[in-house]
């Protein structure tokens, strides 16, 4: 499976690039929250499930969950989408594409056939359905009221919507299923280091119902999170403040990137204030003349070879840097 992120890939392919690589590959907050000191007991102690729910009950805040019960603390995102096919028994599954790998991946592994779609509306045909919202890498949206139509679609032959809002967090909350979250029938995976640009601590959510909030936590066992998650978690997603001021300058940050990028030749088609998906049709070369300057993109070699994914440059030296070596590119 081919991510984003992989500095390893990127020496090996570009050996005689100037280090330290800037890394675009993501799509992670390069301007991260700002830890600050922890207690000792974070890391010498096992986490208190006390704790965890005072976690949960934040995140239940911060994302507009109605019932913090249904809120279930784990480690990143993707242990969630590891964990969902052994909790629903699904034979068929459909999946709005193209998006995420690791979906499919994880329902293949369990012995469910998949099926990538394009449409909306053919998705309540199967057993389970998985939606990304906003989707990785095109920022296709899906509105909250026809996502709760397909989970009550869905629900009539028991089956269940899955939406990964990972890049959810940039995005108003009045564009997010958790608010309108149907009883039954859905389920929805956020994550927090995306947004918080501290992917290494590995930490998000599954928000359901109670019922099946239960069935996460039996999954993922005791202890599933660090102290240390527990809370820098807890202080940053209760920032409101930060949180506000970090979505004001991620928009800004984007539309710098698209301005530079159109500058190059570049034609924006998408994605959210965390990464922009561009076209060219020379992308390939745009990656490797990059590259040779250690500059690491996110590419599509199979069916979108026309495209890059770019995520945002943090220090004032990373900017310049791209926009050196996108001026001297295109000329």
């Amino acid at each position: 499976m081919y991510h984003g992120g992989d500095l390893a890939a990127a020496r090996s392919r570009f050996p005689t690039a100037p280090r330290p690589f800037l890394d675009l590959s993501t799509g992670i907050n390069p301007n991260a929250y700002p830890v600050g000191e922890l207690s000792q007991e974070a890391w010498s102690r096992l986490p208190e499930r006390s704790a965890v729910r005072a976690l949960e009950a934040v995140a239940a805040m911060a994302y507009g969950v109605n019932d913090a019960r249904g809120v279930v603390a784990a480690p990143g995102a993707q242990a969630l989408i590891q964990v969902l096919p052994g909790l629903v028994a699904a034979k068929r599954v459909a999946i709005l594409g193209f998006t995420y790998e690791e979906h499919e991946a994880s329902w293949r592994a369990a012995g469910a056939s998949v099926s990538t779609v394009v449409a909306l509306e053919t998705l309540g045909n199967f057993d389970v359905a998985v939606v990304v919202n906003p989707n990785n890498p095109d920022g296709r949206r899906v509105e909250p009221t026809d996502l709760v139509a397909l989970a009550a679609r869905l629900a009539q032959s028991g089956g269940t919507l899955v939406v990964d809002e990972a890049f959810m967090d940039t995005e108003p909350v009045a564009h997010s299923l958790v608010p309108v979250l149907p009883p039954v029938g859905a389920v929805v995976l956020r994550s927090f280091g995306k947004f918080y640009g501290l992917a290494g601590l590995r930490l998000g959510f599954a928000i359901a119902s109670p019922g099946f909030a239960d069935k996460f936590r039996r999954g993922l066992g005791p202890w599933a999170i660090s102290g240390a998650a527990i809370e820098i978690g807890s202080r940053a997603l209760a920032d409101a403040h930060w949180r506000d001021r970090a979505k004001a300058r991620l928009i800004k940050q984007a539309a710098r990137l698209d301005a530079m990028l159109g500058r190059a030749g570049f034609e924006i088609i998408g994605g959210t204030s965390l990464f922009r998906l561009a076209r060219h049709p020379r992308a390939p070369d745009w990656a490797e003349r990059l590259g040779q300057q250690g500059i690491w993109l996110r590419e599509f070699p199979s069916a979108h070879a026309d495209r890059l994914r770019f995520g945002l440059p943090g220090a004032a030296a990373d900017w310049r840097r791209l926009e050196s070596a996108l001026g001297a590119n295109s000329e």
